[in-house]
């Protein structure tokens, strides 16, 4: 292992923390390296003189790289091609990511999609509140607004996530345990047996973002659709393996072609069935998982 400079060493001992604030910030594991490693340079660059917590003033960096970040990335998601989902997140040796409730829940594409809603400003404010317990004091500094601004913005942030029925509790066992059905209903081609995992108002998000042979361009809803859905991609693209793995803080399915990984099936459950299925297909969005696939051999 190399010897590394105090100030990078420095760096490095914040690198997973600032990681973690801006993939909530951004919801994708690329542009969240990206501003960590830009975090870095603005930090070699900074003059020490004027850095009295260096934890504080690197989260300062980092949010507001991402605010910029988040910015740029609203254009772009507007001619994205079919569902936007966030970047899956392999999380089974992150403990640093998950290590209480509001963390793990904060990771779910429920809670990620959540944000998606909210300006730049809103979704920094309230995650640096809700997930990482800031001061309002020390959010308006970071941010550039008043504490009074600030605690509005979570307000109106708390009301949308009531709205969008997002809860914090953990429930993996019940998860791990219909995505096993799933993945074994889907695998024997039992139609009925996945339509009697799904809840009535059951949807399935899929991105494929125009760069996948599997992957619709809008929501599907009702069991009967779901299923025949599933069962319909299977067919068309089938993989070569499929396993359970902790993905954004909860088991999910993922499943390779040629050693390659081909998709990520989250699930969201509810009253011990499945309320919401989120299926990403996009190549380009599964680099973490490639990472994953690879160091387990698969």
């Amino acid at each position: 292992m190399l010897d590394l400079d105090p100030v990078t060493a420095e760096f490095e001992a914040h690198r997973a923390y600032l990681f973690s604030i801006a993939y909530r910030l951004l919801g994708t594991v690329s542009d969240a390296e990206d501003m960590v490693q830009d975090t870095y340079v603005r930090w070699r660059q900074a003059s020490d003189e004027h850095i009295r917590s260096t934890r504080a003033y690197l989260a300062t960096i980092v949010v507001r790289l991402s605010m910029d970040q988040l910015r740029s990335a609203r254009a772009k998601r507007e001619v994205y091609v079919g569902p936007w989902l966030p970047e899956p997140l392999a999380t089974s040796d992150r403990a640093d990511l998950t290590d209480s409730v509001i963390m793990r829940e904060s990771l779910s594409f429920a809670f990620l999609l959540m944000l998606e809603k909210l300006s730049p400003l809103e979704r920094a404010v309230f995650v640096l509140r809700e997930v990482f317990d800031f001061d309002y004091s020390e959010i308006a500094q970071i941010v550039e607004k008043s504490a009074a601004n600030c605690r509005q913005v979570v307000h109106r942030a708390r009301q949308r996530m009531h709205e969008d029925g997002i809860r914090f509790e953990a429930h993996a066992e019940e998860v791990r345990a219909l995505a096993q059905q799933f993945m074994q209903a889907a695998a024997s081609g039992e139609l009925d047996g996945i339509i009697r995992l799904l809840a009535e108002d059951v949807t399935h998000t899929p991105d494929g973002g125009g760069k996948a042979a599997v992957g619709g361009l809008r929501t599907i809803h009702s069991p009967d659709r779901v299923a025949r859905g599933t069962l319909g991609g299977l067919m068309k693209v089938p993989p070569d393996n499929a396993w359970i793995e902790e993905i954004n803080g909860q088991p999910a399915i993922v499943a390779t072609r040629g050693g390659q990984p081909y998709a990520v099936l989250v699930l969201e459950t509810r009253n011990g069935q499945i309320h919401r299925l989120y299926t990403v297909v996009n190549p380009d969005k599964l680099t973490d998982i490639a990472r994953l696939v690879r160091s387990h051999g698969t």
